[in-house]
Formats: C-alpha cells, structure tokens, sequence
C-alpha cells in the first residue's frame, strides 16, 4: 500500500482537529498554514472526511471544522479507507477485492502478503485519532 497525498495530508488534518477536539473548531485555513498545503487541496480532502461523516463543518465567524465523534472513537483505518479506499497492499489479500488472482493457489509468496496485511490492518483498524494527536503532542511538545 502506498499512501497518496490525499491520505497522508488528511491523516495530519484529522491529528490537527483532534487536538481541538472539546475546545473549538479549526478553519480550512489554520489547517493549510499547519501543513504547508494550498486550501483548495485541504478543501477537496476535508469534503471526503466530511462525507464519510468524520468531519462536519459550521459557517460563520466561530465557523470551522470540528470531529463528528471523539477522537477516541475513530481509527485510522477508517479514515484511510475514506480517503484512499481499499488500504490492501495488493488486490489478492484485499477483504474488498472484486479483483480475482488467477495463480492464488499457486502463489508461494502470498502466504506473507497476507500476514502482512493482518499486521498492517491490525495497526489501522486498532490506532485511534487520539492516540495519534497525544503522541504528536508528546513529541512536539504541545502538551
């Protein structure tokens, strides 16, 4: 599996909510000068968490973006099937795959494609946003 833009920057804008999480919310814009990305980009990866109902948005000048559970309550597995889809490393161990693999049953390497993509699903599918935001604040000094 190989991370996109979309899916790296919106795992840092979900870490960033987070840490606003109960105080207020964030602004497109307050979000795009922490990552060092264009607003209209950040915009296009938000518009995704929004509508697989990560995210929700007010308008106004108390406006912004808030988490729609706690931080807690949401995976990073989640997050990234969101933004990027299937998170398998090849479509033959894929839960989701639609795609067939004619040599599956002859495969000798795909007994380690599996195993490793229980490992990087049990990472996703057990990391929350929260845990993500506490050790960033823990390294970054934020806390």
């Amino acid at each position: 599996m190989k991370l996109s833009t979309k899916g790296r920057y919106g795992i840092k804008a979900m870490v960033d909510i987070a840490a606003e999480y109960g105080k207020g919310r964030i602004s497109v814009n307050q979000l795009a000068e922490k990552q060092g990305v264009s607003v209209a980009y950040l915009e296009q990866i938000i518009a995704a968490l929004k509508k697989a109902g990560l995210v929700e948005a007010a308008r106004g000048a108390s406006g912004g973006y808030t988490l729609t559970r706690p931080p807690e309550d949401i995976y990073v597995g989640e997050v990234l099937r969101a933004l990027e889809g299937s998170t398998a490393i090849l479509h033959c161990v894929g839960v989701d795959s639609t795609a067939e693999c004619n040599n599956a049953c002859r495969c000798s390497a795909r007994p380690l494609w599996i195993k490793l993509q229980q490992k990087i699903d049990e990472v996703l599918n057990t990391t929350t946003i929260k845990e993500m935001a506490d050790d960033y604040s823990a390294i970054s000094g934020k806390e």
